[in-house]
């Protein structure tokens, strides 16, 4: 049967992870697509050649593998379609050029993460497009911050360090009304517990290299359109040659499967240990929209149906050393970027903001919750305090 049979939308989303994607044309009687490595396509005749009348053509533009991937993000995201990008940074970088060009001007939430802040004073300044940043919280407000040339609106809500949320149905219908696009990473919640298309986003950008994978071995990243901006998205991606390796989609689609089955479950270990690490001394703050104390916590509550494994701590007047030695003592977080996947992770963040200052003092302790079982790393957690509090 084929993945986009009848009665699909009355499915519920474990269901869609498990179905999208696996159309019997590409599937045949299997469960899952065949990988295909493949750069030449050959034609049947000088017509089909000439006028390039058959499915595929060429590596690049089109396989089995990549196909069966687009379909489920498409239909993951409620979109008209998507693309493949080889990282998640190249996902933003796509979705940035497919709709700005020389003289306009871009307006980025001040949460974004740092490497796609780094791409639009970087390279897209050398284009001649000028970013202002702003208080992701801003809302309507930014109605203020319009130009004649502004043309995009960058989110990223919950950021992926500092955790606002943002008023992404407001600040859309700001953007709309004045013929502007808007662009949202949804990394964070993913299309599992939110959909930006439906609330005003025209694309969607995935770090699939997180939760989509989730087992941290693969690079990847997906954009995907509205009916407005898909031409202009596929257009952009063609004429960078942008393509991912057939392995790392398979390992991809295969994450997929499980991926609801895994958020479920970091949400729900993230969410106790948040909940527990607020009521430590040691703790001045804990940054999870999930949080009914967090500032975002409403409108998180109104437009997602559930939080991820990642969050952050700022810990009351510790020093940077003190920091260190409390990850340094953990047993069960490693220490590395990224996160998404089904090993807990912890890494010291630094906020560079322009629009909305944090204190220089407020260090983060950006906490990722895999898989591990809840009341082991709670105790792990809680040996590294203990240890930390005998440091002189």
């Amino acid at each position: 049967m084929s993945g986009n049979d009848k009665n699909t939308s009355m499915e519920k989303p474990l269901t869609r992870l498990v179905r999208s994607g696996r159309d019997h044309d590409l599937t045949g009687p299997f469960v899952n697509p065949p990988v295909v490595h493949a750069s030449t396509v050959l034609f049947e005749n000088s017509d089909d050649l000439l006028g390039g009348k058959q499915r595929y053509t060429y590596g690049r533009r089109g396989t089995p593998t990549i196909e069966a991937l687009e379909m489920a993000i498409t239909e993951m995201e409620g979109a008209e379609g998507a693309v493949l990008c080889p990282s998640g940074l190249s996902a933003v970088s796509t979705a940035l050029l497919s709709v700005l060009r020389s003289g306009d001007h871009l307006l980025m939430a001040d949460n974004a993460y740092d490497p796609a802040r780094n791409f639009a004073r970087n390279m897209l300044q050398r284009l001649g497009i000028e970013t202002t940043f702003f208080d992701p919280r801003i809302g309507a407000g930014i109605a203020t911050l319009f130009r004649p040339n502004t043309r995009a609106v960058y989110l990223e809500s919950p950021g992926s360090l500092t955790f606002e949320i943002s008023d992404i149905p407001a600040i859309a219908a700001v953007a709309h009304a004045r013929d502007a696009f808007v662009l949202a990473d949804n990394t964070w919640a993913t299309p599992y517990f939110f959909k930006p298309l439906e609330h005003g986003v025209d694309l969607a950008i995935l770090a699939g290299t997180k939760y989509l994978c989730g087992h941290s071995d693969v690079m990847i990243g997906t954009v995907a359109a509205n009916a407005r901006t898909l031409k202009m998205l596929r257009d952009t991606h063609g004429d960078m040659g942008l393509c991912v390796g057939p392995d790392d989609i398979y390992l991809t689609l295969r994450g997929i499967r499980t991926m609801g089955v895994r958020l479920d479950r970091q949400m729900q270990s993230g969410l106790t240990i948040a909940g527990w690490l607020q009521g430590r001394a040691e703790v001045g703050r804990v940054l999870h929209p999930g949080l009914p104390s967090d500032p975002g916590h409403a409108i998180w509550k109104r437009d997602m149906r559930g939080s991820s494994g990642l969050f952050g701590i700022v810990m009351n007047d510790w020093s940077l050393d003190k920091v260190k030695a409390f990850l340094d003592g953990l047993r069960l977080f490693g220490l590395g970027y990224s996160w998404g996947g089904f090993e807990s992770l912890a890494i010291i963040g630094r906020p560079n903001r322009m629009a909305a200052p944090w204190p220089v003092e407020d260090r983060i302790i950006r906490l990722q919750i895999g898989l591990e079982d809840t009341s082991d790393l709670i105790a792990d957690l809680e040996a590294s305090f203990a240890r930390v509090s005998n440091l002189s």
